[in-house]
């Protein structure tokens, strides 16, 4: 069988393999080139083309090491969508997002750099996707960037009440109390991201908004960063009353996955018809995520994969 052999640094060898040859293991997974590591020297097998395309895998993890990346077994996926996409991993996994003391946020799909890119440049963008492709936790990061420099004066976070099918006149307790279930993700997303007593003074201030979409009724929400999340569950009134709220020195981040509606079936989805309504005006933006953007477990992908076959079935029948 045919096979090449690369000589590496030491260090780079090292974290190649990563802890217990983790992300050796990933390689292995993610070629079908078989692929060896022993000391420096790496070795492929295979076809030519297998061999090529397993030596452009390794350029681009040694070249991310060698400039200082922590890579893991993740990043592989994050390397193979940039490759596939004919974009340079680096370009991606270089445009950090976030960084506070741990949490350091990339993009990592070449989706999710075009996403970041299009909240950046557009003042209305639309994410539109499945779970786990990382649409609300990446405009949270946005959102807590342009916090922290200086470019809005506040964030505000919505959602629509809807998903347990319950009116909030009728849940236990306070409003903090009924909105919690509903709004929790955007909570969690927020403390990923900023120091826990950091948040607390800033809800206290009212720096950081967390409100049900039926609080936004009637405003003007001026120097904000405002992000909508699962919005699927609006109705056409509802997205527009929202987007019209839409003030002075704002952005809005608008976030759904319309494969998961909860609406009733008689109702229309407001993320469903939005993009009919708006593709074209100038400073509004659609990015479509799909299957090979999910960045959870990879079993996630599967099962996303799955459940877009069987509708596909369902559609020809």
């Amino acid at each position: 069988m045919p096979r090449r052999t690369l000589t590496l640094d030491n260090d780079v060898a090292a974290e190649l393999a990563g802890s217990q040859d983790s992300v050796l293991k990933a390689l292995r997974d993610r070629t079908t080139s078989k692929v060896h590591l022993r000391g420096n020297m790496l070795t492929l097998e295979g076809d030519e083309k297998q061999m090529d395309e397993a030596a452009r895998l390794v350029d681009e993890m040694v070249g991310l090491i060698e400039d200082g990346h922590e890579v893991e077994p993740t990043t592989l996926d994050s390397v193979t969508n940039a490759i596939q996409s004919s974009r340079r991993p680096k370009e991606m996994l270089d445009d950090v997002v976030w960084h506070n003391r741990n949490t350091r946020v990339v993009p990592k799909t070449v989706n999710q750099k075009v996403y970041v890119d299009a909240i950046r440049e557009k003042t209305i963008t639309f994410g539109i996707g499945p779970a786990g492709t990382g649409k609300t936790f990446l405009a949270v990061a946005m959102a807590a960037a342009a916090l922290i420099e200086g470019e809005v004066q506040r964030i505000i976070l919505t959602r629509p009440a809807v998903e347990a099918g319950e009116s909030l006149g009728f849940l236990p307790g306070d409003l903090q109390a009924k909105v919690d279930p509903y709004l929790r993700p955007l909570f969690d997303a927020l403390y990923d991201m900023l120091d826990p007593d950091r948040v607390n003074g800033y809800f206290d201030r009212g720096v950081i908004e967390v409100a049900p979409l039926a609080f936004m009724r009637g405003r003007t929400l001026n120097d904000a960063f405002v992000i909508l999340d699962e919005a699927q569950n609006t109705t056409p009134e509802q997205m527009k009353m929202f987007l019209t709220r839409l003030g002075f020195n704002s952005k809005m981040v608008v976030t759904g996955d319309v494969t998961q509606i909860d609406l009733p079936r008689d109702s229309k989805s407001g993320l469903v018809v939005v993009r009919d309504i708006l593709e074209g005006i100038e400073d509004v933006d659609f990015v479509m995520f799909g299957g090979a953007d999910v960045v959870r477990h990879r079993l996630v992908q599967k099962i996303v994969a799955a459940y877009g076959e069987h509708a596909e079935r369902g559609q020809v029948k």
